[in-house]
């Protein structure tokens, strides 16, 4: 049975060995869309959506073109993030919802997470917008290491206005049940502003931020100006095309005015600021994950391929990019090693500092050599609660999209679109990448991944 979460005296190494002068430490913020695809900025080449702010945040530091999502849907990506480790590992390896025969991940409580880790080392954690990795204790987010916690604790909202979940209300201020007015976007970022403002007030200790949007999630939902806006400017666009532009247009809007009220706070020179999503776009709402092969939920790169960049001005060289295969929990590692905390043996992520403020990997550096490992459980029909897994190594990706389909194995290189399955053609790749694929399953099969059973008691009742 897994105990509860990670112990004082575990936490200390981690705040002894901390940076070596914490005055120079800089702030830390991630900023998570949900649902935003390859395709969905015009940074990445969209023609029919206006993405100036993140553009703008991308053209500040470096893209990292090749970024994947560690997992096709949220809350696997989420807890790697969280923890390092692959979803899995961290107990994970599907979604977290609100009735337990439909839920499919328990994060661990044995294992500290990005905000542990940060906390210990002396940063002020505060977490705004979705979590999706529990409902209730223990593992809300002011008990997994954030100090501040203003946001939504479930999957998705059924609608943005009310921020109900089948019938549920997931808004919190930090353990307090709230029920704010307004769109969850605007409510997202105005939190957000606050949180920093504070912040900014205080001045020391340094922060880490985890500011994760709803949006571009399901329901489309934009405000109706912005919608009218979009259907004015291009009335050739087909109705569920034209409210997402509009939904992801104003989620741009929302993170314009929070980089804006960044620089007028006097953050924006020791604030690394890192950008992605969880996953790719929902082809049924009209997200584009352009020029990948399809969309969430899909180990094709359409599922997996998410906009990335990170910014660190003085550090990370405006207008540089990266075409280096990263993850999303490397940004996690990342996190740790701009706060001076040393690399955890027991994660799976790799610090990617040497390559934002270099250009390349440093020598040695597991990024060049490591096997990049997808896993998604789900219920229902298609899947009926088994799993299926994705591997990449070098120039090869053995895949499947769910778990009674026959494997596929692509060249990314010389078919980066996926079209030309060669599974029948290189037996000796398949092989070799199938052993790679099982070591990386059992490790993950040591962990479960449903909340403990009530302890039973052995005691009976004489009669």
């Amino acid at each position: 049975m897994i105990t509860a979460v990670h112990s004082a005296a575990q936490q200390s190494d981690a705040s002894r060995l901390a940076s070596p002068d914490k005055k120079t430490r800089p702030n830390l913020i991630l900023i998570l869309a949900d649902d935003l695809g390859y395709g969905d900025v015009s940074c990445h080449g969209a023609a029919d959506v206006q993405t100036p702010h993140l553009d703008k945040l991308a053209s500040e530091g470096m893209k990292l073109t090749r970024m994947r999502a560690n997992c096709t849907v949220c809350s696997p990506t989420r807890a790697a993030v969280m923890t390092g480790m692959y979803p899995d590992r961290a107990g994970v390896p599907g979604v977290i919802r609100t009735h337990a025969p439909n839920s499919w991940g328990y994060l661990r409580t044995d294992i500290p997470t990005l905000a542990d880790r940060l906390r210990d080392a002396g940063y002020q954690t505060g977490i705004v917008g979705k979590w999706h990795l529990g409902l209730a204790s223990p593992n809300t987010p002011c008990e997994r290491g954030f100090d501040h916690f203003h946001g939504f604790l479930g999957d998705m909202m059924d609608d943005y206005y009310t921020h109900r979940r089948q019938g549920h209300n997931y808004m919190r201020l930090n353990d307090r049940e709230i029920d704010p007015e307004g769109h969850a976007t605007e409510l997202f970022t105005q939190w957000a502003d606050e949180y920093l403002t504070e912040r900014a007030k205080a001045s020391e200790p340094p922060f880490f931020l985890y500011l994760a949007y709803n949006a571009p999630h399901f329901p489309i939902q934009p405000p109706k100006q912005w919608l009218d806006r979009v259907q004015s400017r291009s009335p050739q666009l087909d109705s569920k095309r034209a409210l997402n532009v509009a939904f992801v247009e104003h989620l741009d809007d929302q993170i314009g005015k929070l980089l804006h009220r960044i620089d007028e706070l006097g953050l924006r020179d020791n604030t690394v600021i890192a950008f992605t999503s969880d996953n790719g776009g929902s082809l049924p709402h009209s997200q584009n994950n352009d020029p990948w092969r399809d969309g969430k939920q899909s180990h094709y790169d359409g599922g997996l391929r998410v906009p990335a960049w990170v910014r660190y001005p003085g550090k990370i060289a405006a207008g540089s990019s990266s075409d280096q295969p990263v993850m999303t929990f490397d940004l996690s590692a990342t996190f740790l090693q701009y706060a001076g905390v040393p690399r955890p043996r027991e994660i799976d992520a790799v610090g990617l500092k040497d390559l934002l403020e270099t250009g390349s990997p440093a020598s040695g550096s597991e990024l060049s050599e490591r096997e990049l490992y997808f896993v998604r459980r789900e219920g229902g029909g298609r899947y009926v609660g088994h799993a299926y897994h994705a591997l990449i190594q070098g120039r090869w990706k053995l895949m499947q999209n769910d778990p009674f389909s026959p494997m596929e194995l692509y060249d990314l290189e010389a078919d980066p679109g996926e079209t030309n399955n060669q599974i029948a053609k290189q037996p000796r790749v398949v092989a070799k990448l199938k052993q790679q694929l099982a070591a990386q399953i059992q490790q993950g099969g040591r962990i479960p991944w449903q909340a403990p059973m009530p302890a039973v008691s052995t005691e009976t009742t004489a009669k």
